[in-house]
């Protein structure tokens, strides 16, 4: 009797609206917008380590390249945290902060299995553009970027409404 009782109430909320947490399990544009910036962040350090002999520009290597970018740009990556941070807690996530080092680390480890599986020199004539373009880039063009979702990479949720 009781085993039946719980099937009809897990049965029953397959019909009950969405509301709490189950409402929350998509993303906004923003929270879209956010993972994607975090993700771009993330590969670009691995980039960046992993070529940083090459692509002097402005007397800076690869990395440095990097480093400035994300000095350049720390305000817009420390917003894209609030807002996956945000995201966490109204999830109902115990460390909001550790899950967004998950977040970060899996983006970084997705990356670094394609330097695992690729000679360096082709990684990185493969990638290593990435950086000098970024560099080149203003706000509203990194944005763009961060907010277009490609099959290739897609959100780790679904959008809400979508």
């Amino acid at each position: 009797m009781r085993l039946s009782f719980v099937f009809m109430v897990l049965f029953a909320g397959l019909f009950l609206p969405a509301s709490g947490a189950f409402a929350q399990a998509c993303y906004s544009k923003v929270e879209a917008e956010a993972e994607q910036g975090i993700r771009i962040h993330s590969e670009l350090m691995v980039i960046g380590l992993n070529c940083q002999h090459m692509g002097e520009r402005k007397g800076m290597n690869l990395y440095s390249q990097y480093r400035q970018f994300t000095a350049d740009y720390g305000d817009l990556f420390a917003a894209y945290e609030r807002i996956m941070l945000d995201y966490f807690k109204r999830q109902g996530v115990a460390n909001p902060e550790a899950r967004l080092n998950d977040l970060r680390t899996g983006f970084a480890n997705k990356i670094s299995n394609d330097v695992a599986v690729m000679r360096p020199d082709v990684f990185c004539s493969r990638y290593a553009p990435r950086i000098s373009k970024a560099a080149e880039m203003d706000r509203n063009d990194i944005r763009r970027w961060a907010a277009t979702i490609h099959p290739s990479h897609p959100v780790s949720k679904p959008l809400c409404g979508g």
